[in-house]
Protein backbone atom coordinates (compact mmCIF):
# COMPACT_ATOMS: atom_id res chain seq x y z
CA UNK A 1 0.00 0.00 0.00
CA UNK A 2 1.45 3.56 -1.13
CA UNK A 3 0.60 6.06 1.21
CA UNK A 4 2.27 9.53 -0.08
CA UNK A 5 0.68 12.36 1.00
CA UNK A 6 1.13 14.91 -1.35
CA UNK A 7 2.38 18.55 -0.17
CA UNK A 8 0.71 21.13 -1.12
CA UNK A 9 1.57 23.82 1.44
CA UNK A 10 4.96 24.37 3.65
CA UNK A 11 5.31 26.59 6.30
CA UNK A 12 8.91 27.83 6.51
CA UNK A 13 9.42 29.63 10.17
CA UNK A 14 12.26 32.68 9.53
CA UNK A 15 13.97 34.63 11.86
CA UNK A 16 15.86 36.13 8.89
CA UNK A 17 19.59 34.29 10.41
CA UNK A 18 21.44 32.28 8.47
CA UNK A 19 20.19 29.21 9.49
CA UNK A 20 16.98 30.31 8.35
CA UNK A 21 18.19 31.52 4.91
CA UNK A 22 19.79 27.93 4.76
CA UNK A 23 16.26 26.90 5.37
CA UNK A 24 14.85 28.88 2.70
CA UNK A 25 16.89 26.97 0.07
CA UNK A 26 15.44 24.08 1.16
CA UNK A 27 11.73 25.06 1.54
CA UNK A 28 12.04 26.46 -1.94
CA UNK A 29 13.64 23.54 -3.48
CA UNK A 30 10.97 21.33 -1.94
CA UNK A 31 7.85 24.12 -2.55
CA UNK A 32 9.21 23.88 -6.86
CA UNK A 33 9.12 19.76 -6.51
CA UNK A 34 5.77 19.59 -5.19
CA UNK A 35 3.63 22.75 -6.81
CA UNK A 36 3.40 23.73 -3.19
CA UNK A 37 2.40 27.13 -1.72
CA UNK A 38 5.10 28.65 0.89
CA UNK A 39 3.38 30.41 4.16
CA UNK A 40 6.70 32.34 5.38
CA UNK A 41 6.05 32.84 9.09
CA UNK A 42 8.09 35.35 11.24
CA UNK A 43 7.30 35.49 14.93
CA UNK A 44 7.77 38.97 16.72
CA UNK A 45 8.39 37.83 20.15
CA UNK A 46 7.48 40.60 22.92
CA UNK A 47 10.14 42.66 24.64
CA UNK A 48 10.09 41.23 28.11
CA UNK A 49 8.87 44.88 29.82
CA UNK A 50 9.27 45.82 33.93
CA UNK A 51 5.69 46.85 34.64
CA UNK A 52 6.14 49.34 37.32
CA UNK A 53 8.97 51.39 36.30
CA UNK A 54 8.74 55.16 35.02
CA UNK A 55 7.23 56.54 32.11
CA UNK A 56 10.46 56.81 30.28
CA UNK A 57 10.37 52.74 30.14
CA UNK A 58 7.27 52.67 28.52
CA UNK A 59 7.97 55.38 25.81
CA UNK A 60 11.82 53.12 24.78
CA UNK A 61 9.58 49.84 25.30
CA UNK A 62 6.92 51.15 22.83
CA UNK A 63 9.90 52.46 20.68
CA UNK A 64 11.67 49.30 20.70
CA UNK A 65 8.39 47.44 19.78
CA UNK A 66 7.67 49.95 16.80
CA UNK A 67 11.80 49.05 15.19
CA UNK A 68 11.06 45.59 15.59
CA UNK A 69 7.76 45.64 13.76
CA UNK A 70 8.93 47.92 10.97
CA UNK A 71 12.68 45.64 10.43
CA UNK A 72 10.75 42.65 10.40
CA UNK A 73 8.04 44.17 7.92
CA UNK A 74 11.38 45.33 5.58
CA UNK A 75 12.82 41.64 6.34
CA UNK A 76 9.54 39.51 5.21
CA UNK A 77 9.17 42.10 2.15
CA UNK A 78 12.73 41.33 0.32
CA UNK A 79 12.23 37.76 1.17
CA UNK A 80 8.35 38.13 -0.34
CA UNK A 81 10.47 39.50 -3.44
CA UNK A 82 12.69 37.07 -3.55
CA UNK A 83 10.17 33.96 -3.97
CA UNK A 84 8.03 36.09 -6.39
CA UNK A 85 11.58 35.70 -8.26
CA UNK A 86 12.05 32.06 -7.83
CA UNK A 87 8.21 31.58 -9.35
CA UNK A 88 7.27 30.20 -5.50
CA UNK A 89 3.75 30.71 -4.86
CA UNK A 90 3.82 32.43 -1.12
CA UNK A 91 2.05 34.09 1.25
CA UNK A 92 3.57 36.17 4.65
CA UNK A 93 2.51 36.08 8.28
CA UNK A 94 4.12 38.14 11.00
CA UNK A 95 2.61 36.65 14.33
CA UNK A 96 3.42 38.05 18.01
CA UNK A 97 3.74 35.82 20.98
CA UNK A 98 6.27 32.79 21.58
CA UNK A 99 8.11 31.57 18.28
CA UNK A 100 7.33 27.95 18.74
CA UNK A 101 3.86 28.15 19.57
CA UNK A 102 2.87 30.75 16.85
CA UNK A 103 3.94 28.18 14.46
CA UNK A 104 3.10 25.38 16.05
CA UNK A 105 -0.50 26.97 15.99
CA UNK A 106 0.10 28.55 12.31
CA UNK A 107 0.37 25.26 10.58
CA UNK A 108 -1.71 23.22 12.05
CA UNK A 109 -4.22 26.54 11.24
CA UNK A 110 -3.43 27.07 7.71
CA UNK A 111 -3.20 23.34 7.11
CA UNK A 112 0.57 22.92 6.35
CA UNK A 113 2.08 19.62 5.36
CA UNK A 114 5.20 20.12 6.52
CA UNK A 115 7.24 22.76 8.68
CA UNK A 116 10.38 23.75 7.34
CA UNK A 117 12.81 25.86 10.00
CA UNK A 118 16.29 26.40 10.43
CA UNK A 119 18.59 25.56 13.40
CA UNK A 120 21.50 27.46 14.95
CA UNK A 121 23.37 24.36 15.87
CA UNK A 122 24.05 25.32 19.50
CA UNK A 123 25.33 23.28 22.36
CA UNK A 124 26.16 22.75 25.83
CA UNK A 125 25.00 25.77 28.17
CA UNK A 126 23.89 28.57 25.10
CA UNK A 127 20.96 25.54 24.42
CA UNK A 128 20.50 24.93 27.74
CA UNK A 129 19.56 28.68 27.79
CA UNK A 130 18.21 29.57 25.44
CA UNK A 131 16.75 26.36 24.36
CA UNK A 132 15.83 25.43 20.85
CA UNK A 133 13.22 27.04 19.09
CA UNK A 134 12.68 24.25 16.13
CA UNK A 135 13.64 21.36 18.86
CA UNK A 136 10.38 22.33 20.52
CA UNK A 137 8.51 22.64 17.27
CA UNK A 138 9.87 19.06 16.29
CA UNK A 139 7.99 17.91 19.94
CA UNK A 140 4.66 19.53 19.59
CA UNK A 141 4.14 20.25 15.39
CA UNK A 142 1.15 17.55 13.93
CA UNK A 143 2.93 17.42 10.81
CA UNK A 144 6.51 16.33 9.78
CA UNK A 145 9.38 19.14 10.70
CA UNK A 146 12.47 19.64 7.90
CA UNK A 147 15.11 21.22 10.34
CA UNK A 148 18.22 22.37 8.37
CA UNK A 149 21.32 22.96 9.69
CA UNK A 150 22.91 26.16 9.71
CA UNK A 151 26.68 27.13 9.05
Amino acid sequence: MNIVKTIKRILYATDFSKSSARALDEAISLAQQNKAELLAVHVIEPVPYAAGEEFASAEIYAKIEEVTDRQAKAAMAKLMQRLKKVHVKAQSLLLRGSAHDQIVKAAKSKKADMIVIGTHGRTGLSKLFMGSVAGKVISSATCPVVTVRGK
